[in-house]
């Protein structure tokens, strides 16, 4: 790939001038001017990491990747637009994180540990054991994963896969296990499965509890929607996009101690850390002798990472993630020649390795320790972002930069981590809902058109984080107002255009998406019965009384006896007006008793089937009042996987 530099920007003020139709799909002289900027403040034109990136490169694939109903779970070619200069439609400093991320194939990292990348938004790694392969993190969904280790099997050899590492609960790491095993050779202990502690009920709270709105945040932090191109997606700065196809789980054989192990694994010595509540609450890491090879999961990536994701999760705790790349520095820095992660390309050679975690530790621990600094000396959350820039290194290490986690984003978590969502702020303690404040600004400003002419001034301006706010506002006062929509989705075109976050990038670009054609549901589904199958039942009724509505209940509550044969469970209800409170156990003269297979309730819970149906196939029996199930069933809420984000 070339050297990059910017593209002339196309001249705009006059359009403006000429034409009230706010522009579509151009930079503006302003977005140009200061994407010329950062193009000329970094190394852009260094090719080291383009070299390590094709480093060991195999073989790659050459065709589509297909889901089994003949859908594309990933387009080859998607990212060739990626092959040439940066345009004025994207940051450089982006441009070239993409570019890396796109490099696809199988690679050699050292002689019997190799990585497939480039064929989802994570990476999978394989190690040859004695007997088969040892697969760490198999992607997101089951074809990239099977079509990933088919290109393996068809270039080094066909061996069997006899164990699977989970690095940790974030659905990329997990969901593609199908792809590459199945649960009749983990049930026949064909195959291990290792997970970190905690493993399955961190899996539960993201992918269950919360799953549904994280499911449609992601589709921002990830511009699922956005078409792909130098005017839309280029990646997410973590890798290039997330997969299409199916997500499924197997249980773990083992989670590991939180103490830490070391383990031989089909005649691989892992030495294995516990790295919790760091990137993720359920995370290891592990060091790899025989190769002289650390793997730092997704601790330490080529990025600086999200101390809060977009897509929503609980605050992680930076203190203590610097303190852990600290203890994987001090352990394995002096004897690690090679580092690889579950993201990006490996970094090679002992001094490059310490350097890079050196930065990686210091840059959350900078983030930590400034955001305190300054909140110390009575500097709100937003006044904090501004003022954080980022330390002198980042200036020269590209992989500490702001392609997934910002110094700005992450500086407004660890300040939600001490104080809470509080700014101390007394007007921002209870504000007004955001419509009803909307129509309130937008009568203090004069009406819509006034407001309308400000956001447009501002556009004009170049101002764009101003425009936002004002013409966001305009949007929520008057939602079926087209000129503010298009205003406003032309603003958050252009911020989407200057930033260096790929997730920023990709928010500002869906929303403008939306707010100029709507689009029906394309997100991720990580609650399907496969998922389910893997989960404790108590936590299956965890998750349906996170959907229970009060106003909903009608009728006397009572107690509800669910009885699964096949699992040997019980559960109890305690169903009253206003909560729906599950246990283990069995429980005294219930109103009604549920015999059904856990099967069958993963497929319930997952919406492939129904209770009259199972009723009425008898796969589910009854005994007592069968309309106190109607009642607790009929208080659950549906879903709504596409809930409206920039709109009211």
């Amino acid at each position: 790939m070339k050297n990059l530099k910017l593209l002339s920007a196309v001249p705009f003020v006059a359009l403006i001038l000429a034409n009230t139709s706010p522009p579509v799909g151009v930079a503006t002289d302003q977005t140009a001017q200061r994407n010329q900027a950062v193009a000329e403040a970094l190394p852009i034109a260094d090719q080291q990491d383009f070299e390590d990136a094709r480093r060991g490169l195999l073989a790659q694939l050459e065709t589509d990747i297909l889901n089994e109903d003949g859908s594309v779970a990933w387009k080859i070619d998607e990212f060739d637009f990626l092959d040439g200069e940066a345009p004025p439609s994207a940051n450089p400093s982006l441009w070239r994180q993409s570019q890396l991320s796109a490099i696809h194939g199988l690679f050699e990292v050292v002689p019997g540990l190799y990585q497939v990348r480039g064929y989802d938004l994570s990476v999978m790694t394989l190690i040859a054991g004695d007997s088969g392969w040892i697969v760490i993190d198999p992607l997101l969904s089951a074809a990239p994963a099977r079509a990933s280790l088919d290109l393996a099997n068809k270039t080094l050899g066909e061996k069997p896969v006899v164990a699977v590492l989970f690095t940790h609960s974030h659905a990329d790491h997990f969901g593609g296990v199908l792809g590459v095993t199945s649960r009749e050779e983990l049930q026949a202990g064909k195959v291990a499965i290792y997970a970190p502690y905690g493993f399955t009920k961190e899996t539960v709270g993201e992918s269950v509890l919360a799953g549904n709105a994280m499911s449609r945040r992601a589709q921002y932090q990830f511009g699922a929607n956005v078409p792909s191109g130098a005017a839309g997606a280029v990646g997410v700065g973590l890798g290039p996009k997330l997969s299409a196809g199916s997500i499924g789980l197997l249980p773990p054989t083992r989670e590991l101690s939180t103490d830490g192990e070391t383990l031989d694994i089909d005649g691989i010595t892992f030495e294995f850390v516990d790295a919790g509540q760091t990137e993720a609450p359920s995370e290891f890491v592990f060091y790899l002798p025989q190769f002289k090879a650390f793997h730092a999961a997704e601790v330490v990536t080529r990025v600086q990472h999200n101390i809060l994701t977009p897509r929503g999760a609980i605050v992680r705790d930076s203190l203590q993630w610097s303190r852990k790349v600290d203890e994987f520095l001090s352990r394995f820095g002096d004897k690690s020649e090679v580092m690889l992660a579950s993201h990006h390309w490996p970094t090679w050679g002992g001094d490059a390795v310490r350097d890079k975690l050196r930065n990686q530790r210091d840059t959350y621990r900078y983030i930590h320790d400034q955001t305190l600094r300054m909140a110390n000396q009575g500097l709100t959350m937003d006044e904090i972002a501004e003022d954080i820039g980022e330390p002198d290194f980042a200036k020269t290490d590209f992989g500490v930069r702001g392609y997934y986690g910002t110094f700005e984003h992450n500086s407004k978590a660890v300040y939600q981590r001490y104080f809470g969502w509080w700014n101390a702020v007394p007007a921002d303690y209870d504000p007004l809902p955001k419509v009803e404040e909307a129509a309130k600004w937008i009568s203090a400003l004069g009406g819509a058109e006034a407001a309308l002419a400000q956001g447009q001034k501002a556009f004009e301006a170049g101002d764009y984080r101003w425009g936002a706010r004002l013409l966001q506002t305009l949007v929520f006062a008057e939602p079926d107002n087209t000129d503010a929509k298009m205003w406003l989705a032309s603003t958050y075109e252009q911020l989407g255009y200057q930033a260096e976050g790929g997730t920023w990038r990709n928010i500002y670009l869906s929303a403008a998406l939306e707010l100029r054609t709507p689009k029906e549901n394309d997100s991720v589904n990580t609650v399907t019965a496969s998922v389910l199958a893997a989960l404790p039942t108590l936590d299956l009724f965890d998750a349906l009384a996170a959907r229970f509505n009060p106003a909903k209940m009608q009728g006397e509550g009572g107690i509800l006896a669910f009885n699964f044969p096949d699992t040997e469970e019980e559960i109890s209800v305690d169903l009253r007006q206003s909560v729906m409170f599950p246990r283990v156990g069995s429980a005294d003269a219930p109103v009604v008793t549920l015999s059904i297979q856990r099967s069958d309730m993963n497929r319930l819970l997952a919406q492939e089937t129904t209770l009259p149906e199972l009723l009425g196939s008898g796969a589910a029996t009854f005994e007592g009042d069968v309309t106190a199930l109607g009642r607790m069933f009929g208080a659950l809420d549906s879903q709504v996987p596409y809930f409206e984000i920039v709109t009211p």
